[in-house]
């Protein structure tokens, strides 16, 4: 009876369930049937215990994807990019595979797998605002033929990093996007890539662009506790925060109230440079205090990985988390969660 009921429930599917997917679930769980993409079969145990239906696939092998065609009409896409190159090939395999199943190339999908979209559902999943309390994801029932399908929803979570160095100034979702280094160059394909989708009405994609992630099991502890510098604040830059928790529950409204190939500040009200994050976090949790030094120094004491995050500075407006998500933060501010941390550990 539970899975015969599963299957007729609205179908969600997440792409990269790690940490910040993992926390989705929970709030997806009470109205849809989740699904997730996993390379690792290990995994596979873990994601049941949390009530998900796992898909052995991989975003770099094409060919394993094609299951996903036509399996739900939402998708949390969370995976990053390959490595390399400036093309992101992973969300160019997805979108092809899903896009598979408006052409009818359904084979591998069951008839139990398949949702029908009435016309009437149809309409409304295109529409740019959708009923909270339908979520924007389309019922399962019977297997919908290509004249009928809506085009999958998607959510991306994309990076502010797409910004490059802004230099320190406040931007918000209308500034170009100039990428410094390739992995922001992936983030751009993967941006471009969904948006020529959405035109193409192949699609209906919305974009979270995300900054640094933070949650009690991501403070930066152990850089602390070894003693890796940070600069000095005239040569510090401003960084931008958002908790896991509020992070998800934002990803999730983004299915709901998201308008196709529009973008999303999935940040909060802080406004810090690196040091002073990093002074805070050690202040809350007993630690010293990073050192700090110079640029100059930077170049030859922090590895550079490290340092291309400390060469970008901006501060995120995210008025349109507010007033079209009508978003309300759980943690405002990274002051917000150590405040709450320290009376947790006292």
């Amino acid at each position: 009876m539970n899975a015969t009921r599963n299957f007729r429930r609205p179908r969600v599917l997440i792409i990269g369930c790690g940490d910040v997917g993992m926390r989705c679930v929970p709030l997806l769980r009470p109205r849809a049937h989740v699904f997730a993409l996993t390379s690792h079969p290990a995994r596979c145990a873990e994601l049941r215990a949390a009530g998900v239906t796992p898909l052995i696939g991989d975003l770099d092998v094409r060919r394993s994807l094609k299951r996903l065609a036509g399996l739900a009409p939402t998708v949390l896409h969370l995976a990053p990019p390959q490595k390399s190159g400036d093309t992101d090939r992973r969300t160019r395999a997805l979108l092809a595979t899903l896009g598979s199943a408006a052409g009818g190339r359904r084979g591998s999908v069951s008839a139990a797998r398949s949702p029908v979209v009435p016309t009437a559902r149809l309409r409304r999943a295109r529409a740019s605002s959708v009923d909270a309390k339908t979520a924007g994801i389309v019922p399962d029932g019977v297997r919908r033929t290509a004249a009928s399908a809506a085009p999958p929803r998607i959510v991306y979570a994309s990076t502010t990093g797409v910004y490059g160095d802004c230099g320190g100034v406040w931007i918000d979702e209308t500034r170009a996007p100039r990428p410094a280094n390739a992995r922001a160059k992936r983030r751009v394909s993967a941006e471009r890539q969904l948006r020529e989708a959405s035109a193409r009405g192949s699609v209906l994609a919305s974009i979270a662009r995300i900054p640094g992630i933070y949650a009690g099991n991501r403070l930066p502890l152990a850089r602390l506790e070894k003693g890796t510098p940070a600069l000095i604040d005239a040569d510090d830059v401003y960084t931008n925060h958002i908790h896991a928790d509020d992070l998800a529950a934002i990803l999730v409204r983004l299915t709901t109230h998201g308008r196709p190939a529009r973008v999303i500040h999935a940040s909060d009200d802080s406004s810090l440079k690196m040091g002073e994050y990093f002074d805070a976090v050690a202040d809350a949790f007993g630690l010293p205090r990073a050192p700090r030094i110079t640029r100059a120094q930077a170049q030859t004491q922090i590895e550079p990985m490290l340092l291309s995050f400390m060469s970008e500075s901006r501060r995120l407006v995210n008025r349109r988390l507010k007033e079209e998500l009508q978003v309300t933060l759980r943690y405002p501010s990274v002051g917000d969660f150590l405040r709450e941390a320290v009376k947790a550990r006292s």
